[in-house]
């Protein structure tokens, strides 16, 4: 059995997180053999928190809440009232995950996610580790992690590395910020997908698998072999989450900022299914080798 909680982006199933749509998405992660919901919370608005947190305790799974921000609320600007914005709602996030009875909050916390015009400034960046380094306060106070997304540079311009995640978490200085690496964004961004793990180490806290073209895992050029092998080599036993996108779900809020434009498959609960026994068949060969 694989050491690591394995987990499921929500938007494999359903695209907004209404009541009815969050008993969906919870049985079908559930049945499909899963430890733990990832859960983007750019449809807050329209979860019913106690809701969802009885109907997770009820099939026995783990939470993890993710998001970026928004170009109005982006705590990588200049303007002092976007990066108010901004924090208000990483905050906000950050009691919703704790509410749904989450430990792990992760995701873009430092910018929006969309394309930027120019390089990331100075004082942008300054107000980037600010208001993490309050955030991860409140999240120590919680009992909480804050995960550092790595993400290409056509969704931020702040984290593009796992070397600049692991300069952002030196800067910010706390125990409890670690860093999230993702094969779809290591592909764009890294020279392979081996040196960066062993880059970061012990301060890996939460991998995505997703594969070049976010499709079905094994279907693209991806060489997950390799990148199994090195997370056995550095002893990972942390999450390890599938996230994959399709047009056949759309978020309303998400689906567009992530450029998701092809049907990359039609069936999620098949799509979940493969992609836990393809990761349960990598962990198990990474660990033999």
């Amino acid at each position: 059995m694989p050491i690591n909680p394995l987990g499921v982006h929500a938007l494999v199933f359903a695209g907004d997180t209404t009541p009815d749509r969050m008993t969906e998405i919870i049985d079908q992660t559930r049945a499909a053999g899963y430890d733990l919901l990832e859960l983007s919370l750019h449809d807050s608005p329209n979860l019913d928190v106690a809701d969802a947190r009885s109907k997770l305790e009820s099939a026995g799974l783990g939470i993890v809440c993710s998001r970026g921000l928004a170009f109005d609320a982006d705590v990588s600007s200049e303007d002092p009232a976007v990066v108010s914005r901004g924090a208000r709602l990483l905050h906000d996030s950050l009691q919703i995950t704790h509410d749904l009875g989450g430990h792990h909050f992760t995701g873009a916390l430092f910018s929006a996610l969309g394309k930027y015009g120019r390089p990331l400034g100075s004082a942008g960046r300054a107000n980037v580790v600010a208001t993490l380094k309050d955030l991860a306060a409140d999240a120590a106070d919680k009992g909480m992690t804050l995960g550092l997304e790595v993400c290409n540079r056509y969704e931020t311009n702040v984290v593009n590395t796992a070397a600049d995640a692991l300069r952002l978490a030196d800067d910010i200085g706390a125990d409890n910020v670690v860093i999230h690496l993702d094969t779809y964004h290591m592909n764009i961004e890294e020279d392979d997908l081996v040196r960066p793990v062993h880059l970061v180490g012990d301060r890996l806290g939460y991998v995505h698998i997703g594969e070049n073209h976010r499709g079905y895992l094994g279907s693209g050029h991806l060489d997950f072999t390799a990148f199994f092998h090195a997370l056995a080599d550095i002893g990972y036993a942390g999450p390890i989450t599938f996230e994959s996108f399709s047009s056949a779900v759309v978020s309303p809020t998400l689906s567009n900022d992530l450029a998701i434009w092809r049907n990359l498959w039609d069936d999620g609960p098949a799509l979940a299914r493969h992609a836990r026994a393809f990761i349960t068949n990598r962990i198990e060969a990474g660990r033999g080798a």
